[in-house]
């Protein structure tokens, strides 16, 4: 368990976990912790999952304009107030249409997928910010 955790945690290479042990005396070949990642990943994820924090009354939308398979794409990130990720659309287009549904759309998605939270489904407050754009980004706030 270990060797998965190194692995999912410090984005290490199989090679470099591989190494890793066996600088701690343990022989495991790098197929073999494939292996224990395939198997393990969904296990610790469930383990996981209770101690996600519940999505809180205000959250924002963030912007970001990356390069995906070689395309310039729009990133629209859903966080709440703790910082965790709610939920993430990509677009081709830049619009303030979309980045309105990520925030709108984002609570009853997250409720969906883990009933043991308890999720408003409209925010208190929605805030749309643009990160590394220039004064004519689009920006979309105010209470709902």
């Amino acid at each position: 368990m270990l060797a998965v955790r190194w692995y999912l945690r410090f984005a290490l290479s199989y090679r470099d976990v591989e190494e890793l042990l066996t600088e701690r005396g343990i022989q495991v070949d790098h197929v073999t912790i494939y292996r224990w990642v395939l198997r393990f990943t969904p296990l610790l994820a469930e383990a996981a999952r209770p101690c996600r924090h519940t999505v809180g009354g205000r959250w924002w939308v963030d912007e970001t304009y990356v390069k995906v398979a070689s395309r310039w794409r729009y990133v629209y990130r859903a966080i709440d107030q703790t910082g965790q990720v709610i939920d993430v659309f990509v677009s081709p287009r830049r619009d303030a249409a979309a980045a309105t549904d990520v925030g709108t759309q984002a609570g009853p998605q997250r409720q969906n997928r883990d009933r043991r939270a308890r999720v408003r489904a409209e925010p208190t407050t929605r805030t749309v910010r643009a990160r590394g754009r220039g004064a004519g980004a689009p920006t979309v706030g105010g209470r709902i």
